[in-house]
């Protein structure tokens, strides 16, 4: 039989080899539409953020998880003009501390700068056989 261990929000199970040879004695529970935490959806029908929604894929949880929480409230519940203006130390925060684990949260910019930098070889010559200025079909469908 596993052994079940609690620790905070997570709960631990070891399993044994015998353990896992066994048939599942699983029972499928069927999802209750009145239950706000089975939502799927971002915003819960009372307005609040749903952190279990899969679409924030983990960023609610995780070493930056607090930072998340804080930057995306302030922009979710902001009343300013230009939405979440006043948001940007928490926006800040959360970048920092997501700059400490480029492990988990790689740098789109390093991504794409990479892509340019291999992309750009400097001007390229024509074709062999083609003129500088000239036109060819491909340029045109371009």
């Amino acid at each position: 039989m596993p052994i079940v261990r609690e620790e905070g929000k997570d709960t631990i199970i070891f399993a044994t080899k015998e353990d896992h040879e066994a048939p599942s004695n699983a029972e499928l529970v069927e999802e209750d539409p009145n239950d706000p935490y089975e939502e799927r959806g971002l915003i819960l029908p009372s307005g609040e953020i749903n952190w279990n929604c899969p679409c924030l894929g983990g960023m609610a949880s995780g070493p930056c998880g607090s930072e998340f929480k804080e930057a995306f409230s302030c922009f979710h519940y902001s009343k300013e003009e230009v939405k979440g203006s006043e948001c940007l130390d928490q926006f800040r925060g959360m970048q920092e501390c997501m700059q400490r684990y480029p492990e988990l949260y790689p740098q789109e910019d390093d991504d794409k700068d990479k892509q340019e930098n291999t992309n750009e070889s400097g001007p390229s010559s024509p074709p062999e056989g083609q003129k500088d200025n000239e036109t060819t079909e491909a340029d045109v469908k371009s």
